[in-house]
């Protein structure tokens, strides 16, 4: 099984720990895993902004890219909900060679450690209480952990994960699967609305005790993170990659 890992823009600008830690855990599980040094951003901006047709040489130069792997491996719940979701509408009916091979390939990093590989037990250690962050594309468009809104059993494959790490324990917080107002594009185009949010959802996690806010999507813990910042609130941000991999 041949591995590609696909990293973030943000992740790659902001977070590069991160995408080598991501790597690094692959490789210690034995994956064969490749980085294509040509690969540039998934084109979710643009499509959330509005702007779609900008993102079609993106999805285009994505598949191109990734097609000849048997999966693509992501450290971000939003940019692969965006490539798996999204990239099939915007090459259809391009080009014969454009049927978006590798968005059917792609996965989020916790999809597939649980779901491919079925990862039983890790080396890790990470002797610290953190609070889970379940970000929305991975709950609603991956399905990474049941929507609290639907009438399912419960289920948390993030949790299923974080519970192979020795010495963590996993809480969450009071309305477990609430949008931390981060949202892309929503942040910049309501500002206080995003903000308001963000206060809350960080209330709901210091109120659990936790050192450590954790989740799979970057960009929700930046958010988190810069709010926290202006409010002086003293709790630490952290991404499941990180903890996955913590002494590998």
């Amino acid at each position: 099984m041949k591995v590609g890992l696909f990293v973030p823009c943000y992740v790659d600008a902001i977070y590069p720990e991160v995408g080598v830690m991501t790597y690094k855990l692959l490789r210690s599980l034995g994956v064969d895993v490749d980085y294509p040094e040509k690969q540039t951003c998934c084109g979710q901006p643009m499509g959330n902004a509005g702007f779609e047709k900008l993102a079609v040489p993106l999805a285009q130069k994505y598949d191109d890219l990734f097609r000849n792997f048997d999966y693509v491996v992501a450290p971000s719940v939003s940019c692969a909900a965006y490539v798996r979701v999204y990239h099939p509408a915007l090459l259809k009916g391009k080009s014969p060679m454009h049927e978006c091979v590798a968005s059917k390939k792609t996965v989020d990093l916790v999809e597939f450690l649980h779901d491919i590989l079925k990862v039983k037990s890790l080396p890790s250690k990470f002797p610290h209480k953190v609070s889970l962050h379940n970000s929305c594309h991975g709950v609603r468009e991956l399905g990474l952990s049941s929507p609290s809104e639907r009438n399912i059993p419960k289920f948390n494959k993030i949790i299923d994960l974080l519970n192979l790490v020795e010495g963590i324990e996993v809480v969450e917080p009071e309305r477990p699967d609430e949008c931390c107002g981060f949202g892309g594009m929503f942040s910049v185009e309501e500002t206080a609305v995003s903000l308001r949010m963000g206060k809350d959802k960080l209330r709901r996690h210091i109120a659990t005790g936790a050192e450590y806010i954790t989740g799979p999507d970057s960009s929700c813990l930046m958010h988190m993170g810069g709010v926290a910042k202006k409010m002086g609130l003293n709790i630490k941000f952290i991404h499941i990659a990180e903890i996955l991999a913590a002494g590998i």
